[in-house]
Parts: C-alpha cells; structure tokens; sequence
C-alpha cells in the first residue's frame, strides 16, 4: 500500500486503516454504514480508488466490493425497518447518531418522492445510511427495494470510483474549488428544474384543452 502522505485532506483519516486492511476495510466500512452506522464509507471507497490509480490496488475489484456490501448493507437496514421499525431506530438510533427528528426528516423526504429516492439515496447524507431503513418501516416491497437499490448503488459507485481512479489526489483540490460555487450551482440546478415543471405543467394543461376540444366537438 502506498504511504498515507499519498491521500490529502480529508481521505488521510482512513489510510491507516486501509493500510492495514486493504480490500476487507473497503468492505466492512461500507457494509455497516449502509445500514445506519454513522462510517466513512464514500471516503474509504474514493480512497481505495485513488490507491488503485497508484497501482496498489485493483480498481475492479474496489469497485465489485463496494457494490455488492452497498447493497447488503442497505439490505440489512431494510430488515431491520421492516422487523423493528421505528421502536429500534429510536430506542438505539441515539448511540449512533440517528435521532428520531433526524429519522423523521429523513422519511418524510423519502415519502414525498416515491422510489425514485431510492437511486439517488446514495448520492445524499443521512439518507445513504438510512435508506434501507427507511424504506423497511414503509414497508416498500422488497423487490422493488432491491432493483433500485441495485440501480442507485451501481451509479453511486461507478461515479465515485471512476471519478477518484482518474483524478487520482487532484480530486480533493477540485472538489474544494467546487464547493465555493455549490450554492451557485444548486441555484441553477433549481431553476432548471423549476423551469421544466413549469414547461411541463404548460404542455400538459394544453394537450388537456386538445382533448376538451377534439370531445366537445366529436359530442
């Protein structure tokens, strides 16, 4: 493995245990963040991967482990949702940081956007660890769980081992020169979105008066 001197900034936290663990830290770390333990599991992945540029690890093999513990995780978590529930999340969710005002957050943005959520899930703080948990106490259909999941998973890793492989140590310096612009970006990004809400609501209301129009003379 390379020195720790390797992996700037915020990735040097987990070198000594990469170092010492290779592919099984990658493993364990995200395995149990999946399913609501507050663990380094995007940092140790993004780091192994910048280890595999090196050459001292295998970036395929990086990137199979991360996915397959993501998902098992997450199936763990979705377990325990669905058999305890709430009653576990908020008589041990304090020892790990999972507050029921953070739960309830959590779940009523899980709500509010269905499945689809559950890809992007992975991408988003708080609910990457509780994901499966939250979608076991709404009882989501396990195989519905599962294929999004997978879904949301396979892009999650592919993005950040991808980007972490090529990029290599410069990824910490970009992603700091992205930061200063993240409330700039996230206003355009809104407004790209509001934008299509409203062109869609537009086409919908005409193609509704189309219909109106085609009945009432047809009628």
């Amino acid at each position: 493995m390379p020195p720790s001197a390797e992996l700037p900034g915020f990735l040097n936290t987990v070198a000594p245990i990469l170092d010492r663990w290779g592919y099984l830290a990658i493993g364990g770390v995200i395995v149990v963040e999946s399913f609501g333990v507050p663990a380094p599991g995007q940092t140790i992945m993004v780091a192994g991967s910048i280890y595999a540029g090196y050459g001292r690890m295998n970036i395929f093999l990086v990137a199979l482990i991360s996915f397959v513990t993501a998902v098992v995780g997450d199936n763990i978590g979705y377990w325990i949702g669905l058999r305890g529930g709430r009653k576990i999340v908020h008589r041990w969710g304090k020892y790990i940081f999972v507050t029921p005002a953070r739960l309830a957050k959590a779940e009523e943005f899980f709500a509010r956007r269905g499945n689809r959520i559950i890809v992007v899930a992975r991408f988003i703080d708080g609910l990457r660890q509780l994901n499966g948990v939250i979608a076991g106490i709404t009882r989501m259909p396990w195989k519905t769980f599962l294929l999004y999941n997978a879904i949301g998973a396979a892009l999650w890793v592919g993005f950040w081992c991808t980007l972490a492989y090529f990029l290599g140590a410069n990824l910490v310096t970009i992603m700091g020169h992205v930061h200063k612009y993240q409330w700039p970006a996230i206003g355009l990004v809104v407004l790209a979105i509001g934008t299509y809400v409203v062109l869609h609501v537009r086409h919908i209301r005409k193609r509704k008066a189309r219909t109106t129009t085609v009945e009432e003379t047809q009628a």
